[in-house]
């Protein structure tokens, strides 16, 4: 199985603004060029045609195609033939069939409507997914709503419940979930409350749509010294106890505990045997 490995932070990045790729490219662990949303219906060929003419790294690179069974989706498809770009979103995507012609490509599904979030588990299972999106907006829309969020800007009950759902179905897939955008760009503490929030409760990475939101990204998904050196802490202690369960600094360790550490870890790009002193 093919581990999905880009991010933290994911960067749109509109396919009809080729003077903006390499920007993009600078400062985002990957980027998706968005060949839906962000571009307007009439400027989808000369987009397509952008993405053939100004390639970029394919490793890091994501394009977004539209959904699956619309004319659009087929004049995508003809443009990542001319490249060498592999990995793709997959616009409101709903049926696991529609997954199947896209057997060459490493897909990201976009769990964005009601269809799409009560399949995300057999979605997960599709053997070419390598990672599960979920997106509120156009799930709001798709339900007959008007917004995701409340007045105090957190999501409302929907929103969290489509969020979880598709974390879970990523998870037990063994795939990757990645967190949907925030779109108040300005708020920056907001981005950074819901960043951390996504480390906390297992996402990869979060996907954004402007670059001032990268290193707000990068440091929720960083762990500081802080927590590095308690992580070693904790698995040092877990080496020289005799039991499955222990006590650390008053409070109870067991392997869920541990696993947290270790993830601590990976996260800050060290080894799990890493000593206490590092």
């Amino acid at each position: 199985m093919t581990v999905f490995e880009m991010g933290p932070a994911i960067l749109f990045c509109p396919a009809d603004r080729p003077d903006r790729y390499g920007k993009a490219m600078d400062r985002a662990d990957a980027v998706i060029l968005d060949l839906e949303d962000a571009v307007a219906p009439q400027e989808r060929g000369q987009a397509r045609q952008h993405l053939i003419a100004h390639p970029m790294d394919p490793e890091r690179t994501i394009v977004r195609i539209n959904p699956a069974g619309t004319e659009d989706y087929t004049h995508d498809l003809r443009a990542l033939q001319q490249t060498e770009y592999r990995y793709i979103m997959l616009a409101k995507t709903e049926d696991p069939q529609s997954l199947a012609p896209l057997a060459d490509y490493l897909v990201i599904a976009l769990c964005e409507t009601a269809k799409g979030v009560i399949n995300a588990a057999a979605l997960a299972q599709a053997p070419n997914v390598v990672a599960l999106m979920w997106g509120a907006e156009d799930l709001v829309a798709s339900l007959g709503g008007t917004s995701s969020r409340k007045p105090d800007g957190s999501y409302r009950d929907i929103a969290l419940h489509a969020r979880s759902q598709v974390l879970l179905a990523a998870r037990a897939a063994g795939k990757a979930p990645l967190d949907s955008v925030y779109l108040d760009i300005d708020d920056l503490v907001g981005l950074s409350a819901e960043s951390d929030d996504a480390v906390a409760t297992g996402f990869s990475a979060k996907v954004s749509i402007h670059p001032a939101q990268m290193q707000v990204i990068r440091k929720s998904f960083t762990p500081g010294p802080a927590e590095v050196e308690r992580a070693n802490r904790i698995l040092a202690a877990a080496q020289q106890s005799n039991h499955g369960v222990f006590t650390f600094e008053g409070a109870m360790v067991d392997e869920p505990v541990l696993r947290h550490a270790r993830r601590t870890l990976a996260r800050a790009g060290l080894p799990h045997s890493a000593p206490a002193s590092a």
